[in-house]
């Protein structure tokens, strides 16, 4: 059913329009108790098999939302009794921005596939923290970066700044510095800058969270050179990170289907989805074969199917993240994954996720 309602009206509407009313509608129907009961009651991964340990932690299923999709911590509760494991919400910024001028979303169904220049749009960390201080369920990834009119050379401290508010919150932390719509963040991921950057957010989270050590994470550009990809690697185990996510979104997509004129020359932003799958594999490989089973790694692009979760848990994730496919295949998919890998896990006579992470590493 919903297949058939995207193909015949929500590809007629605004990108942005469908996914701003499609999640006030969930937020709406999850604040109705009975409805958030019994959505968490069908669709929740609640299988002893499916919960994977990560961080110290124990999130009840591998299959996770990417960042994106949930900018202000909104409704992340709302997503996670759809069926997701986690949820990771953001990217926050310390003051408040509006993003990138509309249209900054198009959908290219031929290649399932979105692109976005969104720009970091959000409250800021302000209106976010609040929300995220209540009490909750949903195991909690949260994604912070810098605002747009912050110069490079200024951009440590708005990740200090949003680190001290938010971290103490979150599951864990990510530093995005990957997102090819904000001019210049992607300059961040050079292996010095870099590094200076995440010993300052790693300092600043355990002055804000004492007694606690909250996971540091970085999201990653699959655009990357792969002696940058190995610097960086080189870098999270010199520096003991707790995680890699790989990758963000491209610009530098091949194969595609859709028109040019649709697409743009170049891209009017980052692609996600489908076109992503084969370099986000190869990041995540490529990763896993230099920190080892010492860093977590979270893998997210063009995942869309049980086969490619499972591909990736034994390529080295420990944790895999869905976005573009959410919005092809709509509400149900998380289910669909988790009860996919679990059957799967049977019929293998696997005990539990945990046992095939890194497998084919």
């Amino acid at each position: 059913m919903y297949r058939l309602l995207f193909r015949l009206v929500l590809l007629r509407l605004s990108a942005e329009w469908v996914h701003r009313a499609a999640f006030a509608l969930l937020r709406m129907a999850m604040a109705l108790p009975f409805v958030r009961a019994l959505c968490r009651w069908r669709l929740s991964p609640r299988a002893p098999e499916l919960a994977v340990s990560v961080f110290g932690q124990t999130a009840p299923g591998p299959i996770g939302l990417a960042a994106g999709f949930d900018k202000d911590a909104r409704g992340f509760e709302a997503l996670s009794a759809l069926g997701f494991g986690f949820v990771e919400i953001g990217t926050v910024t310390p003051v408040p921005q509006a993003g990138n001028p509309r249209p900054r979303m198009w959908r290219l169904p031929a290649d399932r596939a979105l692109i976005n220049r969104l720009g970091f749009n959000n409250g800021g960390i302000e209106a976010c923290a609040p929300r995220l201080a209540r009490p909750r369920r949903t195991f909690l990834g949260v994604n912070i970066g810098k605002n747009k009119v912050t110069p490079a050379e200024e951009a440590i401290a708005d990740y200090q700044r949003a680190a001290a508010r938010l971290g103490p919150h979150a599951d864990y932390l990510v530093v995005n510095v990957s997102s090819p719509n904000t001019p210049g963040l992607r300059a961040l991921q050079h292996v010095d800058t870099l590094g200076k950057l995440l010993a300052a957010v790693r300092t600043t989270l355990d002055t804000a969270s004492p007694g606690r050590r909250v996971p540091l994470l970085v999201k990653i550009d699959p655009d990357l050179p792969d002696d940058e990809i190995d610097a960086i690697a080189g870098l999270a185990v010199d520096l003991h990170l707790d995680g890699i996510i790989a990758t963000n979104t491209t610009v530098k997509p091949t194969g595609l289907q859709s028109p040019q004129e649709e697409i743009g020359t170049p891209p009017k932003g980052g692609v996600s989805g489908a076109p992503l799958k084969a370099r986000s594999l190869a990041v995540l490989r490529r990763l896993r074969a230099r920190v080892g089973s010492g860093i977590t790694l979270i893998s997210v692009g063009g995942v869309e199917s049980v086969d490619d979760v499972w591909v990736r848990l034994r390529a080295g994730a420990s944790l895999v993240q869905v976005y573009s496919a959410f919005v092809y295949e709509g509400p149900l998919l998380p289910r669909r994954l988790h009860q996919g890998l679990l059957e799967r896990l049977r019929a293998a006579g696997i005990a539990s996720v945990n046992d095939i992470i890194g497998a084919d590493a």
